[in-house]
């Protein structure tokens, strides 16, 4: 079967490429760098002619507000299009959980316009709600610091390791379309505050925790709902002790 994986290089999509393709499956990982573009439509009808399956882990280059909407209506729209007429029976998309919750975020606006868009397309999907990969608590540090100190709320969150979300659009592409959403996370809930304080240990990082229940996270003020399944969730394997582990011995394995 042929999949092909918008995003194919990036963290998840390069981890997913590898697992479908050791199942014997047929991916083409797409990304602008080989020629494929989502924004522009470039190599699109190309890279998806005899697909029967499309994965899209693509996310906005930026950040801002109107740039990140732009990104997932104009994607969103040229992707399903081009798979509607190469007769893609299958569309998956990475998300976020707490998605509708956050609207305060234009991030999170921008990622509900994607969902509308593959909801109403006549294209068989599936959406995947994932919390916040443990690979990111460096980026949620720094973009909550100033000066030395790291004001962060005390929201709860249930951090998941990227090796676990590529099993789960793994197993999710290899199955039947849903035609609705899956919510996937790590197997422990804790504070977002005493999270990033334990990852700024574990690093010798110098700075400061300081807790703030109005420190907003990307734009958004959170509470102990907004970042967690509310409902049924699949739940990964991987702790924060065992992920930290894992990725300093890649980095050491790299060097």
């Amino acid at each position: 079967m042929k999949i092909v994986v918008i995003g194919g290089t990036g963290l998840i999509g390069s981890k997913t490429v590898t697992r479908l393709r050791a199942r014997g499956h047929e991916v083409l990982a797409a990304s602008p760098n080989s020629g494929v573009n989502t924004l522009t439509g470039e190599g699109l009808p190309e890279a998806l002619a005899g697909a029967e399956v499309v994965v899209d882990l693509a996310n906005s280059p930026s950040f801002e507000d109107k740039a990140v909407l732009e990104f997932f209506e104009t994607a969103g729209k040229n992707l399903l299009a081009a798979e509607a007429k190469a007769g893609v029976k299958h569309h998956i998309a990475l998300s976020v959980v707490g998605t509708e919750r956050l609207q305060e975020s234009g991030y999170f606006r921008g990622k509900l316009a994607q969902e509308k868009l593959i909801k109403a397309s006549p294209i068989p999907y599936s959406i995947v709600h994932s919390t916040q990969f443990m690979e990111f608590l460096k980026g949620i540090a720094d973009s909550s610091t100033v000066g030395t100190i790291v004001r962060l709320s005390p929201a709860y969150v249930q951090p998941i390791a990227s090796d676990d979300v590529a099993d789960a659009m793994t197993d999710v592409a290899l199955g039947r379309p849903v035609n609705g959403t899956l919510e996937i996370a790590g197997p422990e809930r804790v504070r977002l505050s005493e999270l990033v304080g334990r990852y700024l240990k574990a690093m010798n990082d110098p700075r400061t925790i300081e807790v703030d229940v109005h420190a907003r996270y990307f734009g958004a003020e959170l509470n102990d709902q907004s970042l967690v399944p509310l409902g049924e969730a699949r739940l990964g394997k991987i702790g924060f002790e065992d992920w930290f582990r894992q990725s300093q011995q890649a980095k050491q394995g790299s060097a």
